[in-house]
């Protein structure tokens, strides 16, 4: 399979339109416009009977002692996990490409709703619900994509890894709210393909991208 993208170029910059959180002159970073960028594939195998897309950043902080603190940074050596933009699954197999802003264009304060989306598919709970949990003004369930907000005094640059799976099922077998884990776990077995993007974003004046 391919994978190619007209929001951005593989190791490239993610557009700021794609991006949940952007610089701010008068406060380091606010929200974006939060579009879900273009992606576009090819070649999937014969068999396929649906499509699944995740995004992950595996550049996450893995302690926040440091984040978007003044006068502090957060260092590149700090150990890094995995945190989920996007999870969308049961695409249907006539589907190809997904446009530019087509399942996110606006930041949702408490989250878009779900697990329904188009076309049939469905999203599940991106990391930003457990991200604002502890926010009663953006608490909530956080479905489908929610681009890059890094911290905005990370000196490392994050990397978003877009990746489209051709599955050999129409519905993979999870119920009700779920997460990437779960999506994870459902399509062991059925995956027949894949085919990954990655995108860098930084908040941070300081980092080159």
């Amino acid at each position: 399979m391919q994978l190619v993208s007209n929001s951005f170029a593989d190791g490239q910059p993610i557009a700021a339109q794609c991006a949940l959180g952007v610089v701010d002159a008068g406060q380091h970073a606010t929200f974006g416009s939060n579009r879900n960028p273009h992606l576009a594939w090819s070649g999937a195998p014969a068999g396929t009977r649906s499509f699944a897309v995740l995004c992950v950043d595996p550049d996450a902080p893995s302690r926040g002692d440091d984040v978007n603190k003044e006068g502090r940074g957060v260092p590149r050596d700090l150990p890094r996990v995995d945190f989920f933009h996007w999870v969308l699954i049961d695409l249907p197999v006539w589907i190809a490409s997904i446009a530019e802003g087509e399942f996110s264009d606006r930041f949702t304060p408490r989250g878009k709703p779900g697990p329904a989306a188009l076309h049939g598919a469905r999203q599940g709970l991106n990391n930003y619900t457990q991200w604002f949990d502890g926010d009663k003004d953006l608490k909530g369930g956080y479905f489908g994509y929610d681009g890059p907000f890094p911290p905005w005094n990370d000196l490392l640059a994050h990397r978003y890894v877009f990746t489209v799976y051709a599955l050999d099922v129409e519905r993979l077998p999870v119920e009700g709210h779920f997460g990437a884990s779960e999506a994870s776990a459902a399509m062991k077995g059925h995956i027949l393909a894949q085919a990954s993007l990655t995108g860098v974003y930084t908040l941070n004046p300081a980092v080159a991208v």
